[in-house]
């Protein structure tokens, strides 16, 4: 099975990622489209395929070691180990012209993780995107990171910095899957209205149809 996430962009945030790509000559035109991404760059073979490769933007999800409390790592659950720590990616990364984002699916790994990346930021003049999932969505079964902890968590970090903000879901076959309600929307609002960071909604592809109304007035909301 394939998952697709389509991202929904303001127009700040458009600026600063889609500038730095045409200003390094790595797209062609003001088009989000135009932008190869590498999801799960999660172990050493994969960041090294990624950094050769033509890919633009490469996303890696954070977890905690399991034999290290403190030790933020490569993983997606219910892996709990890695051939790469976060602090080994971050300064692998940090010599090329890729951008970055960053997903989080432990909110005990965020402040380690914030450390890290704040050390490595005077060398970093990429995109970096930090995402986690902060509310339930349609069909959603993992549990999704505290909204006030992870936005406190991150609050130190520069506001060039994209907040990419999701909720949490599923999505089954041959089967009537419901859409991001107007709850839904409400509430990431309501905690989106005041940040500073520019902010990016990730969300299921295969929900959008029955949700545009309620995304689309998401949008609507920002200025920006």
């Amino acid at each position: 099975t394939v998952y697709i996430a389509a991202v929904l962009v303001t127009e700040r945030m458009a600026d600063q990622t889609l500038e730095y790509f045409l200003s390094q000559g790595l797209i062609k035109k003001r088009d989000a489209a135009e932008v190869r991404w590498s999801h799960a760059v999660n172990s050493r073979n994969k960041l090294t395929e990624a950094l050769a490769g033509p890919t633009h933007m490469i996303e890696a999800d954070i977890s905690l070691s399991s034999h290290d409390s403190k030790e933020p790592i490569m993983a997606h659950p219910p892996t709990t180990d890695s051939d790469i720590t976060l602090k080994e990616w971050l300064e692998r990364v940090k010599v090329h012209n890729k951008g970055i984002k960053l997903d989080f699916k432990s909110l005990e790994a965020v402040s380690p993780s914030v450390l890290l990346l704040e050390e490595v930021l005077p060398d970093l003049g990429c995109p970096v995107w930090i995402n986690a999932d902060i509310f339930p969505g349609p069909g959603g079964q993992a549990r999704p990171l505290d909204p006030q902890a992870f936005l406190s968590a991150v609050r130190t970090l520069p506001t060039c910095m994209v907040l990419s903000l999701g909720w949490t879901t599923g999505w089954t076959a041959e089967t009537d899957n419901p859409g991001y309600s107007w709850d839904m929307v409400h509430g990431m609002e309501d905690i989106s209205r005041t940040l500073e960071h520019p902010v990016t909604f990730p969300v299921r592809a295969a929900l959008l149809a029955q949700s545009f109304s309620q995304l689309t007035w998401l949008l609507q909301q920002s200025d920006r």
